[in-house]
C-alpha cells in the first residue's frame, strides 16, 4: 500500500474518535505510517530494501513501542494506545493486501522469522491501491467540510485554518 494512503487512513480513523484532539489525530497518522520507516533501507540499495522492508518494523514487537510512546502524550491514554496499536496493525493488513503477492509480513520478529502472506493480495501498482488512495483522499476532503480541519491542524495550525477557510469560501461561492 502507498505511504500517503497509510497516512490518510490514520487521519480518517483519528477523526472518528470523539475524545481525540489535534495531537492524537496527528499521532494516528504516525501510527498508520510508522512501519514504513523500514523502507528507508532503500538508501542502502535495492538488495537491502528487499531484505529489510516489511521485516524490521512490520511486527508485533515494533507495534507496542510507538503505540506506548504516543499514548504517554495522549488523552485518554488507554483509548489512544488501543487506537494507535490497531492502526499499526491496519498498516500491516493493508500491506498484506496491497503490496503484491511476493511481499509478506514477518509479524513474529524478532522471535520468529515466519512470513505471513495472503494469496489474494493485489500488486502495488494496481487499480485497487489507486481506488483505496482515491477513497482516502475523498474522505479526507469530506472531513475538511464536516470537521473543518485538515491533516495540518497539529503541525501547522495557521496553514490548516487558511486552507479550511479558502475551501469553505470557494464552496459557498462556487
Amino acid at each position: 500500500m502507498h505511504v500517503p494512503t497509510h497516512i490518510l487512513s490514520g487521519w480518517i480513523c483519528g477523526n472518528v474518535i470523539p475524545s481525540f484532539g489535534p495531537r492524537e489525530r496527528f499521532f494516528c497518522m504516525i501510527a498508520a505510517s510508522a512501519p514504513d520507516l523500514d523502507g528507508l533501507s532503500l538508501l542502502g540499495g535495492w538488495k537491502m530494501y528487499y531484505e529489510i522492508h516489511h521485516v524490521l518494523l512490520h511486527n508485533l514487537a515494533f507495534a507496542v513501542v510507538p503505540a506506548t510512546l504516543m499514548a504517554c502524550f495522549s488523552r485518554p491514554r488507554v483509548v489512544a494506545w488501543i487506537v494507535y496499536f490497531a492502526l499499526l496493525h491496519l498498516h500491516y493488513l493493508l500491506d498484506l493486501l496491497g503490496s503484491g503477492s511476493d511481499w509478506g509480513v514477518e509479524y513474529g520478529r524478532p522471535f520468529s522469522a515466519a512470513v505471513w502472506k495472503i494469496p489474494f493480495g493485489w500488486e502495488f501498482y494496481s487499480w485497487q491501491n489507486y481506488a483505496a488512495a482515491f477513497a482516502a483522499i475523498a474522505l479526507s476532503f469530506g472531513l475538511i467540510y464536516w470537521k473543518k480541519r485538515t491533516i495540518l491542524e497539529y503541525p501547522m495550525p495557521k496553514l490548516n485554518a487558511e486552507i479550511v477557510d479558502f475551501l469553505l469560501r470557494r464552496h459557498r461561492h462556487g
